[in-house]
């Protein structure tokens, strides 16, 4: 099997018996798709079991895949419904409990990678340490989005889709996808800026973003 195999070789593989291949795809998806969970639950243990219990979806549904659906689009939409129903159960919880409540808004305090991520990998000695300073901000800005902007803010920045595969995953066209990126990088510098985080760091945490929202549309 080749170094660059695609996902959809490695998983074709794995169809026909060979166990590491399918070691392969866990590794390389591992952590985007936990960040992904993570970015929407809120809650790390839930993130890690609701990540779980996808390659076991995955583990169970491969014999029946065929190379029609691209692998990722497919582990990300069984994330999705698996997240989407605990969504449910957790509205129910809170309901009951207002303690649980807070509990759960208080859990995603730690251990958060968007402000690293944001930050370049060879940003300076300034830049890291403004960004460390900035990720309970950040934390913040992007629970406060919009559920459907967070989501596509965290398919495209954590994640790494492309528009076209958003929008396959959410079943809404390309041009609303990209237009939900654009107001979740606006509410992302509106809140920051409200947190008081000054116009020209919070335009430039914007600008990173776009970059990526560039790259993804060539």
């Amino acid at each position: 099997m080749s170094k660059e195999a695609s996902d959809e070789e490695l998983l074709a593989a794995f169809q026909q018996g060979d166990v590491g291949a399918f070691t392969r795809l866990l590794n390389r998806h591992r952590g985007p798709l936990f960040n992904y969970l993570l970015r929407m639950l809120g809650d790390r243990e839930r993130a890690e079991d609701l990540a779980q219990e996808s390659f076991l979806r995955v583990v169970k549904g491969a014999a029946t895949w065929t190379a029609r659906a691209k692998f990722k689009t497919w582990l990300y939409a069984i994330a999705r419904n698996l997240c989407v129903d605990q969504s449910r159960r957790d509205r129910f919880r809170r309901v009951e409990s207002l303690d649980a409540t807070n509990d759960a808004s208080q859990s995603d305090g730690e251990g958060q990678p968007l402000g690293e991520r944001i930050a370049s990998a060879d940003a300076g000695p300034e830049r890291a340490t403004t960004s460390a300073q900035l990720k309970p901000l950040l934390v913040a800005a992007l629970r406060a989005l919009p559920e459907e902007q967070r989501e596509v803010f965290v398919l495209r920045e954590q994640s790494g889709l492309s528009f076209k595969e958003i929008a396959e995953l959410v079943a809404m066209n390309e041009n609303t996808v990209k237009s939900r990126m654009r107001y979740a990088l606006e509410g992302l510098r509106k809140h920051l800026e409200s947190a008081g985080v000054t116009a020209a760091v919070a335009g430039e945490i914007e600008s990173d973003a776009l970059a990526l929202q560039r790259k993804a549309s060539v």
